[in-house]
């Protein structure tokens, strides 16, 4: 993750859209009016919505970022390379020890000795080349996701792009206008909705357990403030760099993203709106106060995000969604997974499962561990119970999901099959962080999220993910 030095955070305003750098002076009105020109402009028309592409029997893949997502993706590629559905064909990053490390890494289970751009600055544009690769796997900090994915696409490449896609309007419509011009795939990785227990509940949903879903809770609560302030876990403090720029919402999708697929979300539903409100903020710029490091202490004083981000979405179909971020506070790590339904209730981080027995019941009682065993036994997803022996062999990490992941984007590259989330879903997952921040901007204002699919999300279909393969 050392593209940064490319441009240098500190200039990171002017990286900012003319979405961004006005949400805090113009009405919500005129933001959407905005949008909406752009949508008019880009001519979108949901061409790219159920995209299958010609099947690519082994996936050669450039890899772009070599820091520690990096390392991980490597992982998880080594037994598809070593099955022959993917070859790494490219890496590049700035940073030649990572270049080193990598080809080391990758030389653990290959044969093929991938070529390397690095050292010039725009050394990776080079590896954007359908010469060199089928695909792009982009994890590299996040002010180079949309602008990388659009640079595969436009050379006939395929994108995968760690979270977030995208974190201004204007990127989320081109990526979403790209894809549907090149027809080529554009994927956000989006790790959590292979998860085993949000498949499993996904499933659950589907199978009726919930009755009608009305309302969901998810969130990013993670305490990275050790990892921000270190200089070498995010490069330069990439990530920690955002905070004193921006307030809102910054990691809107793995809880988002789940969510997502148990509310039917662009297919047959779509979010319609939301509003946004953060926190003062306190935890990160103690902690920066804390160090001995004196440009840390003077970070302290320009820390503007706040420790808790809270937005509220709506649905076409009048479900609710709250939707939280906080990387500042000290807490274990959670996600809620709450899902709410006129049959049953669900609250992650631990895992407790209620089934409704009616108004006269007056039990109260989420299930016994052993009588949620048997829903998790009765209602496995099948696309976990299909992978289950190979994700917990290749468990990266995050409990076979990184996997799962990886497995399904490549096999269905393979085969030419259509991917479990498109470019919309991207878009739209990462067009509600950028929205959460104009409404912050504007007091808590409502904002009007843009459909991305000319009108194909009233289509009603069950999720894609994992029916096949």
């Amino acid at each position: 993750m050392d593209f940064l030095r490319m441009s240098g955070l500190l200039g990171m305003s002017g990286l900012f859209s003319s979405f961004a750098a006005r949400s805090g002076n113009a009405e919500p009105e005129s933001l959407d009016a905005a949008m909406k020109e752009k949508i008019k402009v880009a001519g979108l028309n949901g061409s790219a919505f159920h995209l299958k592409a010609a099947p690519i029997p082994k996936v050669r893949i450039a890899l772009f970022g070599l820091g520690n997502r990096g390392q991980s993706l490597i992982d998880m590629l080594n037994w598809l390379v070593q099955e022959g559905h993917a070859e790494i064909t490219a890496i590049s990053d700035i940073n030649p020890k990572k270049v080193q490390r990598a080809k080391e890494q990758i030389g653990t289970f290959q044969r093929v000795v991938p070529a390397v751009f690095t050292g010039a600055e725009n050394a990776w544009e080079q590896a954007m080349s359908s010469e060199v690769a089928d695909l792009a796997l982009i994890c590299t900090p996040w002010e180079w996701h949309a602008k990388m994915a659009l640079k595969a696409m436009e050379n006939g490449l395929h994108a995968a792009s760690e979270v977030p896609i995208a974190y201004t309007p204007e990127d989320s419509i081109e990526l979403v206008r790209t894809a549907e011009a090149t027809q080529r795939h554009c994927i956000m990785l989006e790790n959590c909705c292979y998860n085993r227990e949000e498949l499993w509940i996904l499933n659950m949903i589907e199978e009726g357990v919930f009755g009608t879903v009305t309302h969901a809770e998810c969130a990013y609560l993670h305490d990275l403030r050790q990892l921000m302030i270190d200089p070498t876990y995010y490069e330069d403090r990439w990530r920690l760099k955002h905070h004193l720029q921006r307030n809102g919402n910054l990691y809107t999708t793995h809880g988002l993203g789940p969510v997502c697929m148990y509310f039917d979300i662009l297919r047959g539903d779509t979010l319609t709106h939301l509003t946004s409100m953060s926190s003062k903020e306190a935890a990160l710029s103690e902690a920066l106060s804390a160090t001995d490091d004196p440009a840390l202490r003077a970070m302290a004083k320009e820390v503007v995000c706040g420790d808790v981000n809270t937005t509220l979405i709506g649905t076409a179909k009048g479900r609710s969604i709250m939707l939280q971020f906080d990387v500042h506070s000290g807490r274990p790590y959670n996600r809620l997974d709450k899902v709410v339904g006129s049959k049953a209730a669900h609250y992650g981080y631990p895992s407790r499962l209620y089934i409704d027995h009616g108004a006269s019941w007056d039990g109260h009682r989420w299930l016994s561990d052993e009588a949620e065993a048997e829903y998790r036994d009765r209602y496995e997803h099948p696309l976990w119970s299909r992978l289950q022996k190979l994700a917990e062999e290749h468990p990266q990490g995050h409990g076979g999901m990184d996997f799962v992941m990886m497995y399904r984007l490549i096999r269905c590259l393979n085969l030419g099959e259509s991917l479990d989330m498109n470019v919309y879903d991207g878009a739209l997952w990462s067009m509600v962080g950028a929205l959460s921040e104009a409404s912050v901007a504007a007091d808590a204002q409502r904002m009007v999220i843009p459909d991305l699919t000319a009108g194909l999300w009233k289509q009603a279909a069950k999720h894609p993910v994992g029916r096949s393969l």
